[in-house]
């Protein structure tokens, strides 16, 4: 009897465990979606900057983990970025009242900061997107679709902007990338973004025609159903060397702002000095309005950029993000393009931490061997404001048994001493004598 009865209560044990466990184990499953947006149609020289609202999303409560993209012809095939350039992709959230037919009647919800007029996307890169991590470790994510944070009458969408230049036949390939003004037919100098607006055209070689490309942006999104057991919530938070800070003064009643001017030219250093000094530097520094622990960084740089560093008060560093630059002709390794920007994943033993209105400082390089219109140097931070909880590990995961359970098993194991006891005192349950 003593023997069933063990039985049956570490049965019960085993299958309450296993039930809790593997309930959490579901919670945390990575799901993956591919979409892609609408059919852009390019020509060469064509220009196209289109915002495409409502696109496919994964629903509901979710973390997001990941969100990559890339530009793919209509069989699926990667586009090179030396015959359509991607000068960037963002994705903004924005929450739309129901029913409700026009693009006008929408608020974009912005990440946490700090730039106050743009940059107010939850994934955004250019060229680089192919080779650039953007997932986002264990036990955290971006949450989003959080029913208690959509107004009532609202429901959350999507609004994808793609900003690609067709470069093919292009009069001078790099300088229709850089949006260099004079190539799109303005008379003024310098270049970015204005200069080459939706349905824009660079200047082509004089005789090329070429066929019209259908293309597409594949985008992969990861994600988990939000757990806020298991889950820690990071927020966003993108920097620009080009930042114009006012510092705060109460006593005026002035507050902090940040312009974020986004773009900036980078001269060339002429002739007769030698490469190695030949570096265009570009720098800002701010008090950071909140803290945390940093959980990702990468830095976005255009042709040119050697890297960027963000660096904490007194000059620690908190992330460096270098560019790493193609060698090939294939998609993902394109000669003279930036394919990839190297990311920081600090560590548990090793933690790198932000104090609230902490000094930080952003440093940009780009090689001015030669001059480059239109370059930006961003910084994308994902931060934890709270202490991460411990993973569950083969050992720690019995502890994350509700608590209730623990009364039940102890109990169990108390009735099956004492029966055991009583058996052994008055003998087997058959009627046999103990042996003196």
């Amino acid at each position: 009897m003593a023997a069933n009865l063990a039985i049956i209560m570490i049965t019960i044990l085993f299958l309450v465990i296993h039930h809790q466990t593997t309930t959490m184990a579901a919670t945390n499953v990575v799901k993956t979606e591919v979409f892609r947006s609408p059919e852009i149609v390019m020509e060469p020289g064509l220009v196209s900057n289109k915002n495409y609202f409502k696109v496919d999303f994964p629903g509901g409560h979710i973390g997001l983990k990941s969100f990559n993209a890339e530009l793919v012809d209509e069989r699926g095939d990667p586009v090179p970025l030396h015959q359509v350039y991607l000068h960037h992709w963002v994705l903004n959230r924005y929450f739309a009242r129901r029913n409700s037919s026009g693009d006008n009647d929408l608020s974009i919800v912005r990440n946490s900061g700090i730039c106050e007029n743009g940059l107010s996307q939850y994934f955004g890169v250019g060229a680089e997107t192919r080779r650039t991590s953007t997932y986002i470790p264990h036990p955290y994510a971006i949450q989003v679709g959080d029913p208690a944070t959509i107004p009532e009458g609202y429901e959350e969408g999507w609004v994808l902007n793609v900003h690609a230049i067709d470069t093919r036949g292009a009069d001078d390939k790099m300088g229709c990338t850089e949006c260099r003004c004079d190539l799109y037919g303005f008379s003024e100098a310098g270049g970015g973004l204005h200069c080459c607006p939706d349905d824009g055209r660079c200047r082509l070689k004089q005789g090329f025609h070429g066929e019209n490309k259908r293309i597409y942006l594949r985008y992969t999104v990861k994600y988990v159903e939000w757990d806020s057991s298991s889950i820690l919530p990071v927020d966003i938070y993108i920097l620009d060397v080009t930042d114009v800070w006012t510092k705060a003064d109460q006593s005026k009643g002035i507050r902090a702002t940040h312009h974020c001017k986004v773009e900036y030219g980078v001269e060339s250093c002429g002739g007769g000095v030698e490469k190695d000094g030949c570096v265009d530097t570009e720098s800002v520094s701010f008090s950071f309005p909140v803290g945390g622990e940093v959980v990702y960084g990468v830095g976005h740089q255009h042709a040119g950029g050697v890297g960027t560093t963000l660096y904490g008060q007194g000059g620690r560093p908190i992330c460096s993000s270098k560019p790493i630059y193609g060698e090939g002709n294939e998609a993902g390794n394109e000669v003279g393009f930036i394919v990839g920007m190297s990311t920081c994943y600090p560590t548990p033993d090793a933690p790198v931490k932000i104090s609230v209105g902490e000094t930080l400082t952003l440093v940009s390089n780009y090689s001015s061997l030669e001059s480059h219109t239109g370059v930006m140097a961003l910084f994308y931070l994902l931060l934890a404001h709270t202490d991460p909880k411990p993973l569950p590990t083969l050992a720690s995961k019995f502890t994350m048994v509700p608590e209730f359970v623990w009364p039940v098993a102890l109990l169990g194991l108390v009735v099956i001493v004492i029966v055991v006891a009583w058996n052994g005192r008055n003998g087997n349950s058959e009627g046999y004598e103990a042996i003196p």
